[in-house]
Parts: C-alpha cells; structure tokens; sequence
C-alpha cells in the first residue's frame, strides 16, 4: 500500500483550503453540478397558466407537481365542480408567485380555468359540447352555475322537463349542462340542464308515439294542473286532459277531482304524431250518467236540482250527477219585461223546476220555472177590466212611452200621448223615473198577444174641452216664451196650455223678434181639439190695429176726395143754365137719401145677423161643455155672452158711425 501511494501524482490545482472545510467538490465542479440540476427542472414565469400533476390531497388542499424545484398548493374549494378529482389526474394552474415569503409556489386553478373559461365556453355553444358545472347557490328565476370559473345562469325552467317546486335540493350539486347563451357584451352565461333531458326523452316519444292507439286505456301521473286542464306523464311523453273530460259532472277546478303526482288511468282520445299531442280523456272510462237516467220520466214532470252555471240567459241546473238542464230567463217569471236570469237566482240555489223538452239522444233538457205558478193573462180582463185604475212600477223607458208592471208577469206600455193632456212631453222621463209608482188606467187589452195599453191622463177630465170654448179664433191671452226654435216658438198659456207660433207671427210693433221668457199678448189663430193644437200670433194683433187706423184714415181721405169733387164741380154748373142745376140737384138729393136708406137697412141686418151666430154659438159651447165643474161653466157662459154683446155693440157702432158720416156728408154736398 505503501508503494502505491509513492507511485501517485500529486494533484496541482487541488483545493486545500475546501477541503480543510469538509466540501468535496471544487467551485467550477459545484457551478457543474448546479447546471446539470437546473437543467432537470422546467422553466416557468409568473402570471403563465401551466399543467401540472397532482401528486397528493387531502379535506382542504391539493398538491399539484408543475415541473418545478418545489410543489405548489391549491385549496380544495377551487375543485368542488370536479368532485371525482384524484391523484394523478392533470390540472391547468395559474403561477401566481414562484416563492412567497417562505419559499412557497403559489399556485391558482381557479384563475386558470377563467383565463381560459371565456375560449372554452364558446367552444361548446359552437361544437353543441356537454360540460360540467358546480351549481353554487339559488336566485331569483333559477340557479347560479360555476363553468370554468364562470359564473353562468340556469333557468328555473331549465332545470328539468318536470316542473321544480324546490330548487334548494340542487344547490351544491354537479351536473351535466349545455351551453345554450353567451352574451359577451355583458359577460353572460346561460346553461341548460332540461336540454339534455329533452334529446333523450325525444327518442322515447317517437317510440311511444308510435305504440299509440285511440281508446288504449294507459297509466300516467299527475304532472301538472291548469285552470283548463291537467297535464299527465305518460312515461317520457305527458297527454291533456282538458277540464270537460275529467268529471261527466259540472266542475270549476280540476283539483276536484285530481291533485299533483296522483297516478291514474286515463283513455287516450286523439293524438296528432307531427304535433306530438295527445287528448287524454278521464269521464270515458265511466259510463255517461244520461244513459241511467230513469226511462219514467217525461215531458210535464216535477223535478228538483241544485244551480250549477249562471248566464245573463239563463241558468244550469243539475238534476243528478252529468245531468243538467236549462232555465231560459224568458221561463223564470211570466213577465214579458227582459230580466237577466241573476235577478231570479244565483249558483247553489236549491230550486224546482218543470220539464218542458227533453231529448235522451242530444242529452239536452230545457225547465221551466214560471210554470209552476199560474198564468196572469188567463185571467186578464176579470182581474184588470178596460177603464180599471190601478197603481203600477216603472220599468222601462222608450222614446214612445213607457213601460210598466201592474204586477209580476202583466205589464203595459203608457204611450207618450197618453201621459198629459196639456203638456207636449218629448220623452217620459219629464213625468216619471223608472222604478217609481204610477197611476194608470187600463185603455185596451191584446190577451191574444199580451199587450196591455195604459194610459194616466186619463185620469183626469179632457181639459180641451174647456179649453174650446176659452181658446177661441181671434181670442187675446197673454202668454209667455218658454221655447224658441228656428221654426217657431212654444208659448206659455193660461190655464197649463202650450200653444206655438211661427218666425213671422213673433214679430213685435217694433219689427224687433221677440225673446227667450217674453211676456206678451197672442192672438189666437187656430184651435184644433183633436190635435190638441192652439196657433197663436203676436203680430196679428198690431197688425189689426194699424189696419183699423188705415180704414179710418182712408175714410178720411174719400171724404176729402169727394169735397174736392164737389169743388170742380161747381164751375161746371154755374156755366149751365138754372134749369139744368135745379133738376141735376133734384136728382142727386134723391140719389143720396137712397143711398144713406139702404146702407143703413144692411148695416142694421149685418148687425142682427151676429148677434144671432154668437148667440147660437154660445147655447152650442154651453150644452157640450161638461156639467163639472159648474161653477166654472158658468164663468164660461158669462163670458162668452159678454163677448157677443161687445161684437153686436160695436157692429151697431160702426152702423151708427157710417150713417153720421154719410149725413155730414150730405151737409157739406
């Protein structure tokens, strides 16, 4: 060994200094060494998204393996949308810091998945690709799904095929979605888990569909109830069964016959295979209750039901179970007056009813209810004979008169001519208000058509036949304004008249038109009774006057005339001889006395004769006025022969007056 050592060469550049201190290696081996090692490792950079292995995990943090001289650690929460993460699998992290404060990597997958969440995303709405999110917590309308660290939106309605009554039960669950949404301007996201369930029950549709037949009596659960019907899971296809056909009964809701998740066996009515529907039917598979309706009942019976439907035209009564019948609203009361059938009756009325048609193979029934009291028109002229009085209500109004009820199922029309005697009444409203009472006389019966003509003034004297002998042509009364048109105006008279006047009757002595409440004289013009019509003028009466002033001056004038005669007369006769005068005088004088004779025999007649016709007018309109009030016939009868006194005195005036005047002119010839 000795010899050995002797035969070796002494190191020149050895270190003695290093391995004074223990270190075996040289600086240049060490700067090797620490190379080569480097070389082993991969090279990373912060903010770089990497793959790395997981090497071991545990309740709160994963260790994953990037390549690195030291492991990094991600907490478990950022994998609770990959619940079946193990050892060994790949997972792309985010390299935060290569060291922290201890030497630590620090390591992100959740800033991984959305760095590239946004590509990953679009990539499966475009490739229609199923992913998996993490359905984190409930919102308003639907869940919020974590999808590659975005936070995307599931819609309540596309959770499942089947309607979600608690969405609670999927908070914290992974599942399977589709992407069906992304609105990148606003960065969202919305899934589909219901897409997935609809691919497959598809297939299964098509192959039920195909097995279906009318009538095939199959077995489904309750999956949803409406207002109109109720939705029934058929296996993978849901049927309708619409409202009418789950009782033979009347019902209001279908939740009186079935509730959610009831299973029941249903019939199938019709289905369209190109709409996918299918009319289920629940009533068919239980016999139609017309068919055990008893074969004794007929036509005229009495029957008892309970009111299920109510219509302005009528009722719906149910006699047993399916089984209704109608009450026209014309069959309720023996009224002719049109009711709405809610005056007489309202659902869940117990009432009795007769049957008026009944037809087993329509399975329709119309009832009567009026029947069941007797008919008020067969006894029509015993109980309201022609001139009865009788106190009846309002019920209805036209522009013809109105109508009226002396009891239930007898009413009558008062027409409007028949309310007043005095007033023009344009509508009955300005008489009566519907639903007051009112006194009417009964004018005529139609039993053959039910009609009944009323009338109320009637009950009351015809005040126009006094008024005849009041309102006479040429009369003066003073009246009052209380209408105007263009066509005339409506006067005001004593005694509650109307009478009416023309443009040109309304002219005053200023040629100015009269006015709205005017109080001014009118003159009669015409009276007609049976049109109870009074035309009155007030011009008339300054047009008689100027015309009597006119007469007078004209009378004047003749006279004038006549002097202005005598005067060119004279020259005349005082160039002839004095024969001639003396006899041409004789003859006037003779002339003239029969002249003044017989106009004043013709006045004298004139005169006579009027007072002859007003006296026989006067014994006329006292023997056809009414004997009461008697008093007032006799204030009549006073007056009118007051009036023929006044006409046969100044008839006799105007006699005396043309004679005077004919004598003077005598004096002055």
């Amino acid at each position: 060994m000795t010899e050995n050592l002797k035969t070796v060469a002494p190191i020149e550049d050895f270190d003695w200094a290093a391995y004074a201190q223990n270190d075996p290696y040289s600086k240049e081996s060490r700067e090797e060494l620490a190379e080569s090692y480097e070389n082993t490792l991969s090279k990373i950079s912060d903010k770089e998204v990497v793959t790395g292995i997981v090497t071991s995990m545990n309740k709160r943090e994963v260790v994953v393996n990037i390549g690195y001289k030291s492991d990094g650690v991600v907490s478990m929460n950022e994998f609770r949308y990959n619940p079946e993460l193990k050892i060994g699998d790949e997972v792309e992290v985010y390299i935060e810091s290569q060291e922290d404060k201890r030497g630590q990597l620090i390591l992100s997958h959740k800033k991984a998945r959305a760095s590239r969440a946004w590509d990953r995303v679009n990539a499966a709405l475009e490739n229609n690709e199923i992913i998996k999110g993490y359905i984190k917590c409930r919102t308003k309308g639907g869940m919020i799904v974590d999808v590659f660290g975005i936070e995307a939106f599931l819609p309540g309605s596309q959770i499942d095929v089947k309607p979600i009554r608690d969405y609670d039960i999927f908070v914290d669950k992974t599942m399977e979605f589709k992407v069906v949404k992304i609105n990148p301007e606003y960065k969202n996201v919305v899934v589909s888990h219901k897409a997935l369930i609809e691919e497959e029950l598809e297939q299964q549709k098509k192959e039920i569909i195909s097995k279906l037949e009318k009538g095939q009596v199959l077995e489904g659960i309750v999956k949803n109830i409406t207002s109109y019907g109720v939705f029934v899971d058929l296996g993978g296809v849901d049927g309708l069964i619409h409202i009418t056909d789950l009782s033979w009964g009347r019902i209001q809701h279908p939740e009186e016959v079935v509730q959610l998740d009831d299973k029941i066996n249903v019939v199938i009515l019709d289905f369209d295979n190109e709409k996918r529907r299918i009319a289920l039917g629940l009533k068919q598979l239980t016999p139609h209750p017309w068919d055990a309706l008893s074969e004794t009942l007929k036509v005229g019976d009495i029957v008892k039901g309970k009111v299920v439907v109510m219509a302005d035209y009528g009722a719906f009564v149910e006699i047993a179970a399916g089984v209704e019948g109608l009450i026209h609203v014309s069959e309720m009361s023996w009224t002719q007056h049109l009711h709405s059938a809610q005056d007489f009756m309202s659902v869940g009325d117990e009432v009795e009813a007769v049957i008026l048609t009944l037809d087993r193979e329509d399975r329709k029934m119309s009832l009567g209810v009026k029947q069941l009291k007797p008919d008020p028109w067969e006894s029509i002229e015993e109980k309201f004979p022609v001139s009865s009085t009788h106190t009846a209500k309002v019920r209805n109004f036209t522009n013809f008169g109105a109508f009226v009820e002396i009891e239930e199922g007898v009413e009558g029309l008062i027409h409007i001519s028949d309310l007043s005697w005095t007033k023009k009444i344009k509508h009955p409203s300005e008489v009566t208000e519907i639903g007051a009472e009112i006194e009417v006389q009964v004018l005529d019966i139609d039993k053959e058509n039910r009609r009944l003509s009323l009338g109320h003034k009637q009950l009351e004297e015809n005040p126009w036949d006094v008024f005849e002998t009041i309102f006479t042509v040429g009369s003066v009364h003073e009246g009052t304004i209380i209408e105007l048109f263009d066509k005339g105006a409506v006067v005001s008279l004593p005694y509650g008249v109307e009478g009416f006047a023309t443009p040109k009757h309304l002219v005053k002595e200023d040629n100015t038109q009269v006015q709205l409440e005017d109080k001014l004289e009118f003159k009669v013009i015409e009276f007609n009774k049976d049109a109870k019509r009074i035309i009155v003028s007030h011009s008339r009466i300054h047009e008689d006057i100027s015309g009597d002033d006119s007469r007078k001056k004209g009378k004047r004038s003749s006279k004038k005339d006549s002097g202005m005669e005598a005067a060119s007369i004279a020259p005349a006769v005082e160039k002839t001889t004095l024969g001639d005068i003396e006899e041409l005088a004789a003859l006037k004088e003779k002339l003239d006395n029969q002249k003044v004779e017989a106009f004043k025999k013709e006045s004298q007649k004139k005169a006579e004769k009027e007072t002859e016709v007003a006296d026989a007018k006067t014994e006329e309109k006292i023997e056809d006025a009414q004997p009461e009030p008697q008093v007032e016939t006799e204030v009549l009868k006073d007056e009118v022969e007051i009036e023929s006194e006044v006409k046969t005195e100044e008839a006799t005036k105007e006699a005396e007056e043309k004679a005077e005047n004919e004598d003077l002119k005598e004096e002055k010839e």
